[in-house]
């Protein structure tokens, strides 16, 4: 059995530390917006908190290249890790480090092939919902002419826009909330496509195996057919080799029949013969 490498071991232990981080992000992102009036503090540790994940991840990026044995190619195949941590540092703004956040935790629950699609899909619907509100309440609470003021209205907001409904009661203001407002847009759509995506190939996998079915029931009865012929055939061949010695053997009998008779004279050819 093959040694896993030193960076699968490395992401393998890293993964449970990281999610955890993650949620720790989430709250840390989440307070100051559903608790505005929070004092000072609590806004500096959640500040703290959200960099401090960022650099975790940030480190774990680091952390793998250094293990990675292909440098290049691994730079070329995961340039989404490196786009989301190197955005927060372009403009550290909590919305960005918030992009960057759930880019990272989804490129390394992807990689987690214990995760099904089922779970993945879930998580990212949740996680959309949430982050979305979050997000659009903190852009659109102070704007002068924003109607989304409270953590309901948000929720209701991203629902209403994620199944592309859009009841038009509440929509952004901002040009960064309307940015978030296509984000959950296009994501809707991405996630609803793959549902129905991954439906139609359960449907198609499914009839796919009960034709592989019926074709081998099919091709097991053809196989039972031509033994029966065959299994015919073979006793019409002994009962024909059996039935051979009795009728051959009438010719060569001969010896053993005894003298034929001489047929009688008729009798009125016996009167007329002349008397010695």
């Amino acid at each position: 059995m093959k040694e896993p490498s030193r960076q699968l071991r490395w992401e393998r232990r890293s993964q449970t530390p990281l999610l955890v981080l993650a949620v720790a992000f989430t709250v840390a992102y989440a307070v100051p917006i559903v608790v505005p009036d929070a004092n000072a503090g609590v806004h500096r540790a959640c500040t703290v908190t959200e960099w401090v994940v960022w650099g975790a991840f940030a480190a774990d990026y680091l952390m793998r290249l250094g293990l990675s044995t292909a440098k290049k190619a691994f730079v070329r195949t995961h340039w989404l890790d490196l786009g989301a941590v190197l955005l927060p540092m372009f403009q550290p703004l909590r919305l960005l480090r918030l992009v960057s956040t759930l880019l990272l935790v989804g490129r390394r629950a992807r990689m987690a092939p214990q995760i099904r699609l089922t779970t993945y899909v879930a998580g990212a619907v949740v996680g959309l919902l949430m982050f979305g509100s979050l997000a659009v309440l903190s852009v659109e609470r102070d704007a002068p002419r924003g109607n989304i003021k409270n953590l309901g209205d948000a929720v209701w907001w991203s629902f209403t826009t994620m199944t592309t409904v859009g009841y038009g009661d509440h929509s952004p203001t901002t040009g960064l909330g309307r940015i978030i407002a296509v984000g959950l847009m296009l994501s809707g759509i991405a996630l609803l496509g793959v549902v129905t995506a991954n439906i139609a190939a359960w449907f198609i996998s499914r009839f796919e195996r009960d034709d592989r079915v019926e074709r081998a029931q099919t091709a097991a009865i053809a196989e039972l057919a031509a033994e029966v012929r065959a299994l015919r055939a073979e006793i019409g061949r002994l009962g024909g080799s059996a039935a051979a010695p009795g009728a051959g053997a009438a010719p060569g009998a001969g010896a053993d029949v005894p003298a034929q008779v001489p047929e009688a004279v008729p009798a009125a050819d016996a009167a007329t013969a002349p008397t010695p």
